[in-house]
Formats: structure tokens, sequence, C-alpha cells
């Protein structure tokens, strides 16, 4: 069965204390055929040229800082998808992108804090993909070349944040701050439009873009996962809306 494409927001660790947001997202996990292997795209892990980390169980990456010490203490210890590493490895060198294997970096808080809630039992292999840049277009052509992997049990994700600005929510008040909901609602026509063009260039098309994305690795990864989408990328729905501490946790499944 061809699995889909998603794009999530990934929160924080503190996530796992929302009293609505985990259930959101193990409803959808519910709903999705389950997959053979997940291919994670975090907005945590820039890397180039391409790299390919947790080809085996290591330990997670806690790439975070003054959280509680029980947040340091979540395991997720995930086989590793060394047939996933060789398939991408092939798939896009054979394409001209080069790929490294980094087997000790482990998965880092854009790729288990979801999976935590989606997948708890931790049975599926996962393997995490490095982010080797931050240009549109050239992700949405990684992820077209990384489509074939869905109609062999892959569950491709990006997992970043719809709007990413920590510092300015510092100044914000109750609500969610006007530009992370302009951001949102602009997102939300473009993706249900399937304006793929307009999504490539939000940084000049979408209303304060600058605010809500003042560097764009949270945006990122949704490039990816368009890319895989195919022709799915028009058949879009958002599975997750609203707002958490201001920001927009939209999250969309293609296919």
């Amino acid at each position: 069965m061809r699995m889909p494409a998603l794009y999530l927001s990934h929160g924080a660790p503190p996530l796992a204390d929302d009293p609505v947001w985990p259930g959101q997202l193990a409803a959808w996990a519910a709903d999705l055929p389950r997959p053979r292997a997940i291919l994670m795209i975090s907005a945590h892990w820039e890397e180039a040229p391409l790299a390919l980390g947790a080809t085996r169980t290591v330990p997670l990456e806690y790439d975070f800082w003054g959280f509680p010490e029980h947040y340091y203490r979540v395991r997720y210890a995930a086989p590793g998808a060394p047939e996933l590493a060789e398939r991408v490895r092939k798939t896009l060198r054979g394409a001209g992108t080069p790929v490294q294997d980094l087997p000790d970096r482990g998965l880092d808080h854009g790729a288990y804090v979801p999976l935590v809630e989606m997948y708890p039992d931790a049975d599926i292999p996962v393997l995490q993909m490095s982010l080797p840049t931050l240009d549109p277009e050239r992700l949405l052509d990684v992820g077209r070349r990384l489509a074939p992997l869905r109609d062999e049990g892959v569950l491709v994700v990006g997992s970043g944040f719809f709007t990413h600005n920590l510092a300015a929510l510092r100044h914000a008040g109750s609500g969610p701050p006007g530009w992370s909901a302009e951001f949102d609602a602009w997102g939300r026509e473009a993706l249900g439009a399937g304006d793929v063009d307009a999504l490539l260039d939000f940084e000049r098309k979408a209303p304060a873009a600058g605010l809500a994305h003042p560097r764009t690795e949270h945006f990122a990864p949704l490039f990816v996962a368009m890319g895989a989408a195919g022709d799915d990328v028009g058949a879009q729905r958002s599975v997750i809306d609203g707002f958490w501490a201001g920001l927009a946790k939209r999250s969309v499944q293609f296919g």
C-alpha cells in the first residue's frame, strides 16, 4: 500500500504534557497504514553533504537546554533501518546527490518527540536524514527522488514547525501573535490550493514571513514532504491545526 507523506509540527519536549496535542498525533498515526519503516527529516539536523543517521539503534540526541531533568530521561529505542538507508543512498547518489553516513548520530527531538506520541512502542525502524540545504527548490527535488519509497511502505515525515520565532514570542500577549496567525492562514490557503509555486516562494509571497520564520529550517522539511508527495501534493489535508504557545502547529498529510 502506498504510504502518504507528512509534514508535522513537532513541538518541544513539553509537548508530551499538553492535554490535547499528544492525542491528536496518536489518532493521526492510528488512522494511517502501518509503515514498514519511517524516514524522518527534522528541522534540527542541517548537514551537508546530505547525511543519514540512526542507521542502527543509538542513544537519542537531547538537543535542547534548560528543561527539567525528566525530559532528558525519555527513551525511544526504535530499530535502525539499514535497508532503508541503503535504498536512500542508491536513490540519491544515482541522481547525483552525495550522501554520507553518520551512524552514531541519534534521533533528535524533532524526530523522537512526535514519534513517542505516534508510535510509542518504538517497534518500527526509523532512519533520520539531514537537511543538506534550506533551498526550497533543492529540497523539493530531494523529496521527488524519495517518492518511490512510499510504494515500498516507507512513511516520509518532514518535521518542523509551521511558524517558529521564539524570540518574538517573548513580546507577544495572549493568543497567537498576528504574524503567526497571518502566516498560518496564508499557508492553509496555499496548501489547500496546491499552490506549489507560492509555497516555494514563501519568503516573498507569505505575509509576515520574516517574523514567522527568521530562519527557515522549521519550514524547510515541508518541501521534502511535498516532493515525496508527487502527484498527491494536491490531495492535501490539514490533520492538526491551531496554536501552541503562539506558534502554528499545522500538520498536513499528502495522499
